[in-house]
């Protein structure tokens, strides 16, 4: 998870706002201390926390509990909304409104304005767009080739001649073609510093693109040094907007997106991993939910849109309900899980999950298991997929296990994780009961059923997270 540590301290802190007993005047004192610690330990700017922890005590202490909401609840979404309003408040979207819409990218070394640029192509090439890259970078010898192989592993056109090295001339030279795709993405050199002679370039590039948003792509590993990189690139060149990333790598990127909060300059998208797909719009109120544990049902239908269609998913969701899904089923549903990152990432978004506290080892061992059932069901027949109790007989579980190279006992996990599954898709679609019977079922039931009450969650596209607002 992005943060991980500023998660589990501040899900740590809200742990002792539901177990207290009463709400008084030490635990609103405590609970700002834990606040404070957290953040710091961010590396968030200490007058920035100081302000913030104020304006929660201080609404705590001054503002009647709403009727409907006991003082517990009042104490979380008063520490939501702070956190929320402390990140940017609200979501700022790029809103594609002409042909070409034309995005440029500027930022130092080593913060991955190139690996951005990809992502942010194949971020939206997949919502239907027809998408180019051209790298206008002459500094980095590489740069020009990175783009290509990018572009080649999501087949989107890439356009470049560094032997020009003006990078206004290789833009003028390919303008016209340009103009054929719906969203053009500029990758600009970058500095190891921002000095005068980057200065003077990206102004020159940045008049003649007239780029439609300038993006600063920042490494959260800067910490709150981001505030000062913010201001000096917005006052460079007027950038738009911020993408934020290795933030899946650092403990300081809690520091790094308050620092550019407080310029103005909104943090569009958030860097979650390696590879081209680990892009995510950023919202301050589904980032803090999933910091909280709170969920991200928003972004998990996302996810899920883009690993399965959505006829697909209504198909899947009707077998679900009814219990009538088989081992096939199962296959596809593992399939699409394989696309949607990892076990741990999926278990954060969905709303009340992420509060279970699952062991990592135990996700990770989750995930062991999906490869090892994917090799089980390559060696069933047709008719053993079809019907999974048919498998339940010594001699087809033996030649199962013979031919995929696994053991008796795994064969017969994957048909015991079958069943289970279906009583997992009961609980989310509202039959589960209390909290703690989820977090059982859940830690029982493994991936194989978590992934079922997600697809159900897509086809019946009602559920909302559940945030105290």
């Amino acid at each position: 998870m992005v943060l991980e540590k500023l998660g589990s301290s501040l899900k740590n802190t809200l742990s002792k706002i539901s177990k207290a007993v009463f709400v008084d005047e030490k635990l609103i004192n405590e609970l700002v201390k834990d606040i404070q610690r957290a953040l710091l330990h961010a590396d968030v700017n200490v007058k920035m926390v100081f302000k913030l922890s104020k304006q929660i005590k201080d609404r705590i202490l001054k503002e009647d509990t709403p009727s409907g909401l006991t003082k517990k609840e009042f104490l979380i979404k008063i520490v939501y909304e702070e956190l929320v309003n402390f990140l940017g408040e609200h979501e700022s979207k790029i809103e594609i409104k002409k042909k070409p819409t034309t995005i440029m990218l500027v930022g130092l070394f080593g913060h991955g304005k190139t690996t951005t640029s990809g992502k942010l192509a194949k971020y939206y090439q997949k919502r239907g767009h027809k998408v180019a890259l051209i790298s206008t970078d002459t500094w980095r010898p590489a740069a020009f080739k990175q783009l290509e192989q990018l572009g080649s592993q999501i087949k989107v056109p890439v356009f470049g001649n560094p032997q020009l090295g003006d990078p206004v001339k290789i833009y003028k030279e390919f303008e016209d073609e340009l103009k054929k795709f719906d969203i053009v993405i500029v990758d600009t050199a970058g500095r190891d510093a921002l000095s005068d002679d980057l200065i003077e370039e990206l102004n020159q590039i940045s008049k003649t693109v007239n780029a439609d948003e300038r993006l600063l792509i920042i490494g959260g590993d800067v910490g709150q040094a981001a505030e000062k990189q913010a201001q000096t690139f917005h006052d460079t060149c007027n950038v738009t907007g911020v993408v934020m990333t290795k933030l899946e790598g650092t403990a300081k990127g809690g520091g790094s997106l308050a620092a550019c909060s407080v310029t103005g300059a909104k943090v569009k998208f958030i860097g979650v991993g390696e590879k081209i797909d680990d892009l995510e719009t950023f919202s301050p109120e589904r980032f803090v939910g999933k910091l909280l544990g709170m969920g991200d049902l928003e972004g998990l239908l996302e996810k899920a849109r883009d690993a399965i269609s959505d006829d697909e998913a209504q198909d899947m969701s009707k077998k679900l309900v009814k219990g009538e899904f088989n081992l096939i089923d199962l296959h596809d549903q593992m399939k699409a899980m394989s696309k949607m990152g990892s076990l741990g990432k999926i278990m954060d978004m969905i709303p009340g999950f992420g509060q279970f506290n699952i062991p990592k080892d135990m996700l990770k061992g989750q995930e062991d298991k999906l490869e090892i059932w994917k090799y089980i069901m390559s060696s069933m027949t047709k008719e053993e997929l079809e019907d999974p109790e048919a498998v339940m007989t010594p001699g087809r579980v033996a030649r199962i296990a013979k031919g995929s190279g696994t053991t008796v006992s795994e064969v017969r996990e994957l048909v015991k994780q079958y069943r289970q599954s279906k009583k997992l898709m009961k609980a989310m679609s509202g039959k589960a009961g209390s909290p703690d019977q989820m977090e059982k079922m859940v830690k029982r039931m493994g991936p194989g059923g978590l992934l079922g009450g997600m697809k159900g969650m897509k086809g019946m596209g009602k559920m909302k997270r559940k945030v105290y607002k």
